[in-house]
């Protein structure tokens, strides 16, 4: 069976990486993959993800373990930075440059000859029309954009960002989102951190989610669940008739619990905590049936990241 961790097409591999600060250790044996397409990083502030972000461009290096980025060591060849883009979440730009003037620098430093470049990053972030503004004056979103195209101008193979979307309205959120599919769909390996839990699930095809230094699942947010088997799923059922459904449900094997919700002018329904998904998906209309009860409607209640991310973290 294949690793959930790692993909078959990596680009960027981490294996058993430790990193520690002092007493304070960051990440402990950590191993996973990155590959095309994005990848949402997940996990509680001080989980690891910054450092492990860092760490891929070869800007920490490892006390244990090894990082491989497009098939080297970041730290030994830094022929690889000229592929590799990071977009850190806190604002270490100097507020007087503008997004124009960011952008020309960084292009100048990696030595970027096409001379479009700059003008196509900065229309890729919607930011033309301001680009001779000083950053100074700008939103957090707007700063946000103005490092997206400052990483951009040297067409990276590998992007990492470090919550993109903070600070974004909503339009700027959406665009963002967009782009970062484009980018993935060119087959770029683009990594997207963010807490905002329910647009990364917009966003990533994949994540891997970091608690304390560790890897504590990864896979697309359907194989992460299922593989979290000592948790029970928790599953709502509405029915022509909940309470007798909810009695017949109560004696299944798979089911841990029952509890009839709603009422009194407020939608109704049947809770059902179960330990196994797919023996409850088959005796639920078999039960129904027996009791010549229709089912309307069986959603899942914790299948969002929003949910499975609770779950991990506790």
């Amino acid at each position: 069976m294949t690793d959930p961790a790692f993909v078959d097409d990596a680009t960027v591999t981490v294996e058993d990486l430790s990193i520690w600060f002092g007493q304070k250790v960051a990440l402990s044996e950590l191993s996973c993959s990155f590959g095309p397409g994005v990848t949402g990083l997940l996990g509680p502030n001080g989980a690891g993800k910054t450092t492990l972000m860092r760490s891929i461009c070869g800007l920490v290096a490892p006390r244990q373990g090894w990082v491989e980025t497009l098939g080297v060591d970041p730290r030994v060849d830094r022929d690889v930075h000229a592929q590799v883009a990071l977009v850190p979440e806190e604002d270490a730009v100097p507020g007087a440059l503008s997004p124009r003037a960011l952008a020309r620098y960084q292009a100048g430093l990696a030595g970027v000859r096409d001379r479009d470049a700059v003008e196509v990053a900065l229309a890729q972030v919607d930011l033309v029309d301001v680009a001779d503004r000083p950053l100074a004056g700008f939103s957090k979103g707007m700063r946000q954009r103005g490092k997206i195209a400052a990483a951009l101008v040297t067409d990276p193979s590998v992007l990492v960002l470090d919550e993109p979307l903070n600070g974004a309205d909503p339009v700027q959120r959406l665009a963002l989102i967009e782009l970062f599919h484009r980018l993935g769909d060119e087959g770029r390996t683009v990594i997207v951190s963010s807490h905002v839990l329910h647009e990364v699930e917009r966003l990533a095809t994949r994540v891997v989610v970091v608690v304390r230094g560790r890897l504590a699942a990864a896979g697309d947010r359907r194989a992460i669940r299922d593989a979290m088997a000592d948790v029970p799923r928790q599953v709502l059922v509405r029915s022509e008739d909940d309470r007798r459904l909810a009695a017949e449900l109560i004696g299944l094997d798979p089911v841990v619990s029952v509890r009839v919700v709603g009422g009194a002018g407020a939608p109704s329904g049947v809770e059902v905590s179960t330990t196994n998904a797919g023996e409850l998906a088959h005796a639920l209309p078999l039960a129904a049936r027996s009791l010549g009860v229709r089912l309307r409607e069986v959603v899942p209640l914790d299948d969002s990241l929003e949910a499975m991310f609770e779950e991990l973290t506790r």
